[in-house]
């Protein structure tokens, strides 16, 4: 298993495992909390970012804003596809949900298109996917939640609807939550994470 830092609450025996997955910049508490408010009973495992951007951590590499190291992209997914798989493992959750804001929904979404097992749930905060996905067959069924803001500067509108019909093309149940503002996570956002997570 690769060596993430990580912070783990140990859940009721059967409940739900939750992975979240901070922004750049973030750590592994910036979700682990919210995860455990949202689904007390649940076992959330929160691991941090390998690299370092600036002093920011990151789960992969970029060469600038939105232009990702593809080649770097393809390691650090499977080294955090294999931590997941070895932690779903130990758990023995039959729901595994990801919850991911922006870096942070990249790299969750990035092992779903390469590991589409992983998940039964995702929930994708502000990603942005620059690249056109192969299509997965195995994302069919997958409950996902992609939330953005109309005038995200970071995460265009356009490339945020581009990964919903992607998704929905590939039979995934796909719902959306927007808001008017930019990059930052707002309350109603949280609330529809909430009601996403709560909902099954």
């Amino acid at each position: 298993m690769t060596d993430y830092v990580f912070a783990e609450t140990k859940g009721a025996p059967g409940a739900p495992l939750i992975f979240t997955f901070h922004g750049t910049g973030g750590s592994e508490t910036q979700f682990h909390a919210l995860a455990s408010q949202i689904l007390p009973d649940a076992h959330v495992v929160s691991p941090r970012g390998d690299v370092s951007e600036g002093g920011m951590a990151r789960y992969f590499r970029r060469t600038g804003e939105g232009v990702y190291d593809m080649a770097d992209l393809a390691r650090r997914t499977k080294a955090m596809a294999s931590f997941l798989q070895a932690a779903k493992d130990r758990v023995g959750a039959t729901r595994v949900i990801g919850l991911g804001y922006s870096n942070g929904a990249n790299i969750a979404a990035s092992v779903a298109f390469d590991d589409p097992e992983i998940f039964t749930d995702l929930a994708l905060m502000h990603p942005l996917i620059p690249w056109d996905p192969t299509p997965q067959p195995g994302l069919k069924g997958t409950r996902i939640l992609i939330t953005a803001g109309e005038r995200d500067p970071i995460c265009p509108a356009p490339l945020t609807k581009s990964l919903s019909r992607y998704l929905a093309d590939q039979g995934a149940e796909i719902s959306e939550h927007w808001h008017s503002g930019g990059h930052e996570i707002v309350q109603a956002e949280i609330n529809a994470l909430a009601d996403f997570i709560t909902a099954r």
